[in-house]
């Protein structure tokens, strides 16, 4: 089992997948090994689907059943070379509206901190619209005040992006990164590497509590909420796109189920 294992994270890292997959891809396989038990490399369509039944009698969500199906399909295509056509369905997973903060709580959020630092962590995730892994991972080289612009590096799918910056906290980024050198962390962690992104979750849950907020929100809640309120504010959805690093216009579009102006404006009949 272990050298399966083996094969598969070496042939994902020479194709240059993400850590965070070969992360999610090890730990599916894993768990499918482990329930497989033997015959490994002899492809069983119906042991796959027994297998997905199983986690979700586990109660495991559909979202994490399809990344076990995913890693599972590789390791076939990709490692035992199989020809034979996997025919197993992705799981129809649940289609949930983001959670979006307000301005007003956004601003409350920012201010529920007394950390600079931290208060600079989530306007820089608030007003580039950024992941945590890319706030974390940003770098002074990174940072262009004179056009406003960060260049977001290696995001998801290993793409680059240029999103913008706000005017309101450059004076503040500037005092920050002018006493560093360019390769250096724009928010370092006290020992001087970068902060772990399970730090800057922390800190975004701190000051949501501190706000008295109801709402369900996460980190991303920050990148979310960027996106709802430039459609808002009437941005062309494109560029909202090409702001987020989306490769489907789709996936923009659900945030106009969140901010549609002309469901706000019918009055209920109660």
């Amino acid at each position: 089992m272990k050298s399966e294992l083996d094969r598969t994270i070496r042939e994902l890292k020479i194709r240059n997948y993400s850590p965070k997959t070969i992360k999610s891809y090890t730990n599916g396989l894993s768990k499918y090994f482990s329930y497989k038990r033997k015959n490994i490399d002899k492809l069983d369509t119906n042991n796959i689907k027994d297998f997905l039944l199983y986690c979700k009698d586990k109660n495991i969500s559909a979202k994490t059943r399809n990344q076990y199906l995913n890693a599972i399909k590789y390791y076939y295509y990709n490692i035992i070379n199989v020809t034979d056509k996997i025919d197993v369905k992705s799981a129809r997973r649940t289609k949930s509206l983001p959670v979006i903060l307000s301005r007003s709580e956004i601003k409350a959020l920012i201010e529920a901190t007394n950390n600079q630092k931290h208060k600079m962590l989530l306007a820089i995730a608030y007003g580039a619209g950024l992941r945590v892994s890319e706030v974390v991972n940003l770098k002074v080289k990174d940072v262009n005040l004179e056009d406003l612009t960060l260049h977001i590096k290696h995001a998801k799918g290993d793409k680059d992006r240029i999103t913008i910056l706000s005017d309101s906290i450059k004076d503040k980024l500037n005092k920050i990164i002018s006493t560093k050198e360019s390769n250096e962390y724009v928010l370092s962690s006290e020992r001087g590497g970068k902060l772990t992104t399970r730090t800057a979750q922390k800190i975004f849950s701190n000051a949501l509590k501190k706000t008295g907020a109801k709402k369900d929100a996460s980190f991303h809640s920050l990148r979310h909420s960027f996106a709802t309120h430039l459609l808002e504010n009437g941005t062309d959805i494109r560029y909202v796109q090409e702001l987020l690093g989306h490769v489907n216009i789709r996936t923009t579009q659900r945030y106009t189920q969140v901010t549609n102006p002309r469901l706000r404006n019918i009055k209920s009949p109660l």
